[in-house]
């Protein structure tokens, strides 16, 4: 299951899930798969690298057309069908492989190796060391279901084969990184290069049965979640309207702002909007206005005690940006914990709240911030349309303390 979480991985589908069913059987679901045969053909491939050293001795053609095999040996076929004898000593596995990329070199495309540590790499490296100037050959082996009727009943039996991408003469011992060349082109040198990142798979697989679900259900869902978000976006730009005035406006082109620049930003990554995605954006859109909440709060605190509005305005925006930078920092905390020990719908989630606490902060404060200072800045002004009618409270000096504390 894990080869195959990370054979999915490699196919880039957003929400994808690799549960077990039963004792042998694994259910992969593939949200908005482009090409479910290419899917297929990864996922249930069965492959892996051999290296075996050359046979130089005997004639191959030969063997190929008598079908005798000398003992020790073992028959294998490139892609042009030109036969290899090769020694059936397996000098190194694909299990050693930890790495591998596609390029395209001076000899074509080719697939960069990086081999892990251990006893069978110093194995290989020895072997290479001891071998220079023979043939090593480089052999893609698969294994393909084979489904045969007996007795009425479709039997699947498993073949196993073994092809030569490459044969190189070695140089020099080869260590923890190598290339194979020779790929026929680079198509077919990314398509191993995924496969022996993502493993092999130690058993061969087969599909025993594949459904395509239709959108009818997924869209009356989708439906649900925009519908939500409407709804939310609606009471909150309602209720900041009538709270604050026109510092709440403010707020709410911040807010609708906001909203943009998270699809945005999830359009730039190529992320799939999911219902935890949709809910992910419900709630930044609750929390968004947090950050002007306090913000004119702030605002008004400083008009009560006496402030100008102008003063008000720069000490409202100054002593609530450490406040707000601590709450959004937290949920970000958490919000990393979320996609990092969290599956693939979690993940989701994670990432919208992440997008959306980044964009909220960048729209609450230097959003409303630039709104604020263009319809107040630069002028002399005696009022701020903030809501509620505040009152300055009135300033009480020693004198008038200890007068009040005679008359007591």
């Amino acid at each position: 299951m894990t080869i195959l979480r990370n054979r999915v991985n490699e196919l880039g589908i957003s929400e994808a899930v690799v549960t077990q069913q039963g004792a042998d059987q694994i259910a992969i679901d593939l949200p908005g798969i482009q090409d479910p045969a290419q899917a297929k053909d990864i996922i249930g491939k069965t492959a892996t690298l051999e290296f075996h050293f050359v046979d130089t001795t005997n004639d191959s053609q030969q063997a190929a057309m008598t079908g005798i095999i000398p003992v020790g040996d073992l028959l294998a076929f490139n892609d042009q069908r030109q036969p290899f004898l090769l020694k059936q000593e397996v000098v190194l596995d694909g299990s050693s492989i930890t790495h591998a990329a596609s390029n395209f070199g001076d000899q074509g495309a080719e697939v960069n190796i990086r081999l892990s540590g251990g006893t069978a790499v110093s194995a290989f490296n020895r072997m290479t060391a001891e071998n220079i100037g023979k043939l090593l050959a480089t052999v893609y082996v698969e294994t393909r279901p084979v489904e045969r009727v007996v007795d009425d009943k479709t039997v699947t039996r498993y073949k196993t084969e073994k092809r030569v991408i490459n044969v190189a003469t070695i140089t020099t011992a080869l260590g923890n990184s190598f290339r194979i060349t020779g790929m026929n082109d680079i198509a077919s040198a990314s398509h191993l290069a995924l496969l022996l990142r993502a493993g092999a798979l130690p058993v061969p697989i087969h599909i025993v049965q594949e459904r395509t679900i239709g959108p009818s259900l997924g869209q009356q869902n989708i439906d649900t979640g925009l519908l939500s978000v409407e709804l939310g976006f609606c009471a909150v730009v309602l209720f900041m309207a009538l709270y604050y005035r026109g510092f709440g406006l403010m707020a709410d082109m911040a807010l609708g702002m906001n909203l943009l620049l998270v699809v945005a930003i999830m359009s730039l990554l190529g992320a799939v909007l999911t219902l935890p995605g949709i809910a992910g954006m419900v709630l930044t859109v609750g929390m968004a206005v947090d950050a002007n909440v306090l913000i004119f709060e702030r605002i008004r605190e400083e008009l009560r005690l006496g402030v100008s509005p102008q003063l008000a305005i720069f000490t409202g925006y100054q002593r609530a940006f450490v406040t707000i930078v601590d709450a959004n920092v937290t949920t970000l905390i958490v919000a990393i914990i979320l996609f990092s020990l969290g599956s693939g719908i979690v993940k989701s989630f994670a990432i919208t709240l992440a997008i959306g606490l980044l964009t909220s902060m960048l729209t609450a404060i230097l959003g409303t911030r630039v709104l604020v200072n263009l319809v107040y800045g630069r002028r002399t002004i005696k009022h701020l349309s903030i809501g509620i009618t505040v009152k300055p409270i009135k300033k009480r000096y020693p004198r008038d303390a200890a007068n009040s504390s005679q008359e007591t």
